[in-house]
């Protein structure tokens, strides 16, 4: 009986915090710009050399982000591999 309303009290508390965070959600269709997009649209032609403003910004302003879900993309396919693969006959 206690784990039933344990688990009820968990569901209501986990539903309340995606009610509370989706109410912080903009709406469909209306844009959020914030000041750094209009610092990325100015100035990523002078600063990153890049026609691109977005190519700019995932491989010049967060290229250490970029290089990171890369070792991370790697590391999955190397462990699927590994998982995967054919062991000699014993």
């Amino acid at each position: 009986m206690k784990a039933r309303i344990l688990f009820l009290v968990s569901i209501l508390v986990v539903g309340g915090l995606l009610w509370s965070g989706l109410q912080a959600v903009h709406p469909f269709g209306e844009p959020n710009a914030a000041p750094m997009d209009d610092y990325f649209i100015a100035n990523a032609q002078s600063e990153a050399a890049a026609n691109n403003v977005v190519t700019s910004i995932v491989f010049d302003y967060r290229g250490f982000d970029t290089l990171g879900e890369g070792a991370v993309l790697f590391t999955a396919v190397i462990s699927v591999a590994a998982l995967f693969r054919k062991r000699g006959q014993h």
